[in-house]
């Protein structure tokens, strides 16, 4: 073996050493290594399992078997725990006789609501303890992990919170491109200007988010996840770069939303968009939204619709 091979071994093990230093210390930090979780009669993999129930519709065992990568037989003993306790309510599918969907009952939901809020609580006094921007570089740093081991090397993009430099792409990139495809004015831009300049200054991370889709380290998407009121998010500023499209940024992004603001604690989300922005309307319909409204404007220089769509959890 030549002395450059055991280097590289060495480096390798001494990066082996790393990461399961860092994996002591995560799962020491947010109590993984107790027996129950959030000092509740519950283990990790329950409470997991009643999260998944809590923000599914229709799953079935299977289903969470495959994604949350557990043996069957093992899901099958949690499900039937949670049968007897009345957590778990079960379905046979209209297409499939072989197999059931599984419903949270109310009981189920009470008994989940507690281990939510007080993950959201363990979670928010992990990052008040720190500045905002090291609670954006903590952010970041989770979601750089969560790209390199849960995606793919050849994955054509990624997504991740906002930085330094990104809220100037995002202004630029949807002047030009509804300057380009729609004839919108600068009035469009100021306004985009003005809602990511609010975000920046107010920025709740517990409430709140910013991704960035980018591909070849350039910003070639966007959307925003703000406070509307206590119950209510608002997605704002959806938007993907014409040579990025194909690749479902779109819907990864609302997806994403839509997953934090149950996090978040909202009831439901509400945008604003324009009549003529077909392909966004598409990803909001196949995401749950419904249309509540519209109202004509001409406040980007040309007539239009403007539209009011929700989505309920």
């Amino acid at each position: 073996m030549t002395k450059s091979t055991n280097l590289a071994r060495l480096a390798f093990m001494t990066a082996v050493a790393a990461v399961r230093g860092f994996n002591r210390f995560y799962t020491r930090q947010i109590g993984l290594l107790s027996e129950k979780l959030l000092h509740s009669a519950f283990s990790l993999t329950e409470v997991r399992v009643l999260y998944e129930l809590a923000h599914r519709t229709d799953a079935t065992a299977s289903e969470l078997a495959q994604d949350l990568g557990l043996d069957p037989g093992y899901l099958s003993r949690i499900l039937k725990k949670f049968e007897k306790l009345a957590f778990v309510s079960r379905k046979p599918s209209k297409t499939d006789a072989r197999c059931s969907h599984l419903h949270l009952t109310a009981k189920g939901r009470k008994a989940f609501a507690p281990l939510n809020e007080g993950a959201n609580q363990e979670a928010a006094a992990m990052l008040e303890r720190l500045s905002g921007t090291d609670q954006n570089r903590l952010v970041e740093s989770m979601s750089t992990i969560e790209t390199l081991i849960g995606g793919t090397p050849d994955s054509p993009y990624q997504l991740r919170p906002h930085r330094p430099g990104d809220i100037g792409a995002v202004i630029e990139l949807h002047g030009r491109l509804y300057s380009k495809e729609y004839g919108w004015d600068e009035r469009f831009e100021a306004l985009v200007a003005e809602i990511a300049s609010n975000f920046i200054a107010n920025f709740d991370p517990q409430r709140e988010r910013c991704w960035i889709a980018e591909r070849n380290g350039a910003v070639v998407g966007s959307v925003f996840l703000v406070k509307h009121t206590e119950e209510m998010a608002k997605l704002r500023l959806l938007i993907v770069d014409p040579a990025a499209r194909g690749l479902g940024i779109g819907n990864h992004l609302v997806a994403e939303c839509i997953q934090f603001a149950k996090q978040a604690g909202y009831r439901g989300i509400t945008l604003w968009t324009q009549g003529i922005l077909v392909a966004a309307q598409h990803i909001y319909q196949k995401s749950g939204f419904r249309l509540t409204r519209e109202e004509d404007h001409c406040a980007f220089g040309i007539p239009m619709t403007g539209q009011i769509w929700e989505l309920t959890f």
